[in-house]
Formats: C-alpha cells, sequence, structure tokens
C-alpha cells in the first residue's frame, strides 16, 4: 500500500478504562480501523504515523447496537477494533498526537 492509503487504515485511538489499563501494564494500544483493513496494513499504518516498532496485531470486527428511533428500530453500524502491541521501550503519547 501507499503512503495515502495506510494514512487512511486508522480512523482513531479507542480510549477507555480497559484500553488504559492494557496501555500501562501489557504496552498495548487501541484503536478504531476500517473494517476493511488487515493485520500488515494495520502494523505498517501504525509504525509510519507514529514511528514506532510493533510486534503484533490483534483485531476484533465489533458488531452494531440495537437502538429504537420512535417507534422504529435501527441498528448501529459495525466497526473493527484492532489492538497493537508495542517493542519494548516503544511508546504513543496519544495527548501530543492528537493536537497535531
Amino acid at each position: 500500500m501507499n503512503r495515502e492509503q495506510l494514512m487512511n487504515v486508522l480512523i482513531a485511538p479507542h480510549v477507555t478504562e480497559k484500553t488504559t489499563m492494557m496501555q500501562g501494564n501489557h504496552n498495548q494500544y487501541a484503536f478504531r480501523v476500517r473494517r476493511d483493513a488487515r493485520k500488515p496494513e494495520i502494523k505498517a499504518a501504525v509504525e509510519l504515523m507514529f514511528d514506532v516498532k510493533v510486534e503484533a496485531v490483534q483485531t476484533v470486527n465489533q458488531g452494531g447496537k440495537s437502538r429504537r428511533f420512535g417507534k422504529n428500530t435501527g441498528r448501529t453500524q459495525d466497526w473493527k477494533k484492532a489492538y497493537v502491541s508495542l517493542a519494548e521501550g516503544q511508546i504513543i503519547d496519544l495527548e501530543r498526537s492528537a493536537k497535531v
């Protein structure tokens, strides 16, 4: 993939209590990614955007939730989440990266 396509693989960091604990304990970060993204593309995108060494990538397909809109029922869109494990000594500063 070229550089422009890799820049579109990551949608946003996924920050929750669980992912914050994973950052401190296991040096793993979670990202929302495109639903058609594959693990090698996610690895290359993280290494390109944050200048870190990625050891492993795990992905999860999150199903959308059922919602009610008045009398009608609907469903939110499905999405994909990627857990990225970094090499020893590598970190991603999400606060600094968000301002760029």
